[in-house]
């Protein structure tokens, strides 16, 4: 059993910063990319942000130079730093990761509940 469980989420203001973490636990053998989606209401789930286990990232195009992903390969956590942030920004936001639950298994790929993020004045 795998969970992966998102924080950090909240209300902010234009121009803003927020930190959201997601922590993976449970049957982890090993966890290759991580990454950083979001929903805004009526739209369809667009990705945020990569990173795989080597360190490499890959941003949309609307986050490069707002927002940073970053893992700790010992916690079984990606963060993703959120910066200058905007209303169109406001969406709930899901982590996932691609991971194996022991050495022969297939890799997977498990999602969390997700967190709500909401950029207003």
């Amino acid at each position: 059993q795998v969970q992966l469980v998102e924080s950090g989420g909240g209300l902010v203001q234009p121009g803003g910063s927020l930190r959201l973490s997601c922590a993976a636990s449970g049957s982890i053998f090993s966890i290759y990319d991580m990454g950083w989606y979001r929903q805004a209401p009526g739209k369809q789930r667009e990705l945020v942000a990569v990173i795989t286990i080597g360190g490499t990232t890959n941003y949309a195009d609307s986050v490069k130079g707002r927002f940073t992903i970053s893992r700790d390969n010992a916690k079984n956590t990606v963060y993703l730093q959120m910066n200058s942030l905007k209303p169109e920004d406001t969406a709930v936001y899901y982590c996932n990761a691609d991971l194996k639950t022991s050495r022969v298994a297939i890799r997977y790929v498990y999602w969390g509940q997700g967190t709500q993020v909401t950029v207003s004045s």
